[in-house]
């Protein structure tokens, strides 16, 4: 086993980045909007779209990576909207079981909110998390995020309804 690295994917990466994000949809559907069958249905372009290089790329993932497998990821969207730019979104945050509690959540986290630091416009960043989340809750509050409402049945799942928690941060003073 090579050494975990912490590092912005890329489209090399788009193949092992799908196979995570199917097992997080498959093993986890109360913690995420999409679906597995969404998301398998989509062409190999898509996963490598969103992991697009460009410096100035509307979304970036980064990833916890292990040679060529990517064990863990969480990604950033930037708006570019004039009026929302200030705004970014944490998604898609999931760490392969075999690997959580080693701080690796901690990780992506502290290299996700670096890079939003980088960015010009930014400001705060936003992200959902399932009610009944309560470690990733956890987790996000040790990084500085608070919870601003509660968003009743937002997302529908075969075994009901799941309410979601907004929370944001401040990337600098504001």
């Amino acid at each position: 086993m090579s050494a975990l690295r912490i590092e912005r994917l890329q489209g090399r990466h788009a193949a092992s980045y799908r196979d995570l994000m199917l097992d997080a949809y498959t093993r986890h559907p109360e913690a995420f909007t999409s679906s597995t069958e969404e998301r398998a249905a989509l062409p190999l372009s898509w996963w490598q779209n969103r992991l697009d290089a460009a410096q100035d790329a509307a979304q970036v993932v980064f990833g916890v990576t292990d040679g060529d497998a990517v064990l863990g990821a969480v990604g950033l969207t930037f708006s570019n909207r004039q009026r929302a730019r200030h705004k970014v979104l944490l998604f898609g945050m999931y760490v392969v079981a075999e690997q959580q509690g080693k701080g690796l959540g901690q990780a992506l986290i502290y290299a996700a909110l670096g890079y939003a630091r980088s960015r010009p416009h930014a400001l705060l960043v936003q992200l959902t998390v399932s009610e009944s989340n309560t470690s990733a809750r956890r987790l996000y509050e040790h990084n500085g995020f608070e919870s601003f409402g509660l968003e009743p049945l937002a997302v529908a799942t075969e075994a009901g309804f799941i309410s979601k928690v907004h929370m944001w941060r401040a990337l600098r003073e504001i």
